[in-house]
């Protein structure tokens, strides 16, 4: 049996990736460290809670005494590392905390895995030779892209907001730690997940939470900023065939192939609403479209991310099983589910 340790595995991506890392290696135990801030939910983590290969760990990733305990005491021998303060409007008001989690707890684990894994630069310990530490990263990182064109793994690192500037310092500290000391890493930079258990400040759920309450769907500015959009399920296939199969070293953008507006997921979203549960019915009105209302925009906000996926898709194998329109009805009825 091999220990691995999941930090932020109580969020929304590394929620859906624990159930299904676990039924498809019964040779890992998991042990997910997780400070359960706003962005981690424990409600989440129910369909894992039992299992015997997992262990929940509540706790900061920057407290180096507390990595250096796990490390000793389940002896890990992986870390995928998902833990990260999120959210870009957050990130605005408040900086501070998204370089202490996102920079100071990146630094702390690759740290600790350095000296639980090698005896020296490029010399691993017996039996820890394939010890790998692999960062979950953003397509944020890159900036933002004008009408055309898409991220690669070659594209140059320009962060506009603090959560994107603490990311791309946190990618910074890894490809530092393979290259100086030899340290096995690999970094994916994903787009936008979605799918279920995302946090309800998030696009997607706050527009069906506010269109099932009746009130005002805010969308920022003119509502033309372009995402691609990754089902949560996919990216987490992603994730699985880098870290098993990634080189050493390298990085893999892993991307939807979905470029959407904010105009048309709050379009499709609500159209999907329409039918499932008639707005006429409960709120007197023809469509949940009437609810949306045009916000002032964020600052700093970036008008395009679109990613290339080539080098995962040629490399590894990888290709996404959903496109965005069953991922998206899958989706929103996994919210009707939980909120009707």
């Amino acid at each position: 049996m091999t220990n691995l340790l999941i930090t932020g595995g109580a969020g929304f991506i590394g929620s859906n990736f624990l159930p299904y890392f676990l039924e498809r290696y019964p040779h890992y135990t998991l042990i997910n460290l997780d400070l359960l801030t706003y962005a981690g939910n424990p409600e989440n983590l129910t369909e894992v809670a039992g299992h015997p290969r997992y262990r929940f760990i509540h706790g900061d990733i920057c407290d180096r005494a507390l990595v250096e305990h796990i490390f000793r005491t389940y002896d890990i021998k992986g870390v995928i590392h998902f833990a990260a303060e999120s959210h870009v409007d957050n990130s605005i008001q408040d900086p501070g905390i998204f370089v202490e989690t996102n920079v100071k707890g990146t630094f702390t684990l690759l740290d600790v895995a350095y000296r639980h894994w090698m005896h020296k630069p490029f010399g691993c310990k017996d039996s820890y030779e394939a010890c790998r530490f692999h960062q979950i990263s953003t397509d944020e990182v890159y900036g933002t892209l004008g009408e055309t064109g898409l991220f690669t793994e070659q594209t140059a690192y320009a962060p506009n907001s603090p959560y994107a500037a603490s990311k791309a310092s946190a990618d910074m500290l890894v490809r530092s730690y393979h290259e100086t000391y030899g340290l096995n890493t690999v970094i994916t930079n994903c787009s936008n997940n979605y799918g279920p258990k995302q946090h309800n400040e998030k696009l997607i759920p706050t527009i069906i939470r506010k269109a099932l309450a009746g009130k005002p769907i805010p969308i920022y500015g003119d509502g033309k900023n372009i995402r691609d959009w990754l089902y949560v399920l996919d990216h987490c296939k992603g994730i699985d065939l880098a870290y098993h199969q990634g080189k050493k070293g390298n990085v893999y953008n892993i991307g939807g192939k979905n470029e959407k507006s904010n105009l048309d997921i709050v379009d499709k979203i609500t159209s999907i609403l329409d039918t499932a549960l008639p707005p006429a019915e409960h709120l007197g009105i023809p469509s949940y479209k009437a609810l949306i209302t045009f916000v002032p925009d964020r600052a700093g906000h970036d008008r395009r991310y679109a990613i290339d996926a080539h080098k995962i898709s040629s490399e590894l194998g990888w290709q996404a099983n959903e496109d965005f329109e069953t991922g998206i009805t899958k989706t929103v009825e996994w919210y009707l589910q939980k909120w009707i």
